[in-house]
């Protein structure tokens, strides 16, 4: 495993991190779950990602209880403060009533002193931005959190929060975690050029398009029931924009390229982000042991401009270079 500094900070951070959304505290059992945790730690992943609003703090009480097998100096452990946790009219967004409060209940529930990387989930265009940037210094003032991030943000909105945090004399934020895939790259752009400029790094999730990138999908056929996509929830309505003919077709194109690098379709995804400028680190999901041991050797793999030039050939043509309008 490879290690990144996340942006210009001093953090360093696995350059693959292992995430939690739609699986720990859910839709997969907690023990399968501890164990991919477990699984990611032997392979020398550092970094841990999960949310608040996660299965309503299900995700982080699984990775807290999992994660307190180890030294806590040894991992970055990273949460998220934004979506609703409760009925009231404080109970979401990015004020300083629900920051600081979803603040403590994320340490009580992770079961440590101190969070790593407290990112704001979204942006909140209901809250003044020097409130919830001010809200997010005086936590690390504190020593509740080390370092502050967003996720999906824009890049107005990240030049807009640098610029009050310049004028009042906070710590800058340091991360920001968009989606980001071959198919989906919206962030390339503007995301990418004003993170740079900015010191922030990408934290990305969905490396593998929601699985598609896996190459798992083909065709003209039906999703396996056990798939994702099969799944008949939210989570396959999430994923109806990639599940067309043409994209599934451009990505088969790419199973040659995987083939002649000797790695799995799922690694080629993966080291492709990583190659990409201003990513710190790609966040995985797994249900399983053995696909946190997959993704994770994706670290090692190199790819030439060659072969990069290769997969935009496959799959440039039906990547999302802009955000979909609707």
């Amino acid at each position: 495993m490879r290690y990144r500094r996340l942006g210009k900070s001093g953090l360093k951070v696995s350059e693959i991190s292992l995430g939690s959304w739609l699986t720990y505290g859910g839709h997969v059992e907690d023990a399968a779950a501890e164990a991919c945790i477990h699984a990611a730690w032997e392979e020398g992943i550092t970094f841990y990602d999960t949310a608040n609003v996660y299965r309503r703090g299900g995700a982080e009480e699984v990775v807290g209880r999992a994660l307190a097998h180890y030294d806590r100096d040894d991992y970055v452990l990273a949460t998220k403060v934004y979506f609703p946790m409760g009925d009231g009219p404080n109970d979401k967004g990015l004020g300083r009533k629900h920051i600081v409060e979803q603040c403590e209940r994320s340490l009580q529930r992770l079961g440590v002193d101190y969070i790593d990387l407290l990112q704001c989930h979204r942006f909140d265009k209901g809250t003044p931005l020097e409130e919830t940037v001010r809200a997010l210094d005086d936590l690390v003032t504190q020593g509740k959190v080390l370092y502050v991030g967003v996720s999906e943000w824009s890049a107005e909105q990240l030049d807009e929060a640098r610029a009050i945090g310049e004028r009042l004399l906070l710590r800058p934020m340091i991360s920001n975690q968009p989606q980001y895939s071959m198919l989906w790259r919206q962030i390339e752009q503007s995301v990418i050029p004003t993170s740079e400029r900015l010191g922030i790094g990408q934290v990305v999730w969905s490396p593998l398009a929601q699985g598609v990138l896996s190459g798992k999908y083909s065709p003209g056929e039906q999703p396996p029931a056990d798939s994702r996509a099969g799944a008949g929830d939210e989570v396959s309505g999430f994923m109806g924009w990639l599940m067309t003919d043409e994209i599934l077709g451009a990505v088969q194109q790419l199973r040659p390229i995987a083939d002649e690098l000797g790695v799995t379709m799922s690694q080629l995804a993966i080291a492709w982000v990583l190659r990409q400028p201003n990513v710190s680190s790609a966040i995985i999901g797994a249900s399983r042991p053995e696909q946190v041991r997959e993704n994770a050797a994706a670290s090692g793999v190199e790819l030439s401009d060659d072969v990069l030039a290769r997969i935009d050939a496959a799959v440039g043509a039906v990547a999302l270079t802009q955000t979909p309008q609707g």
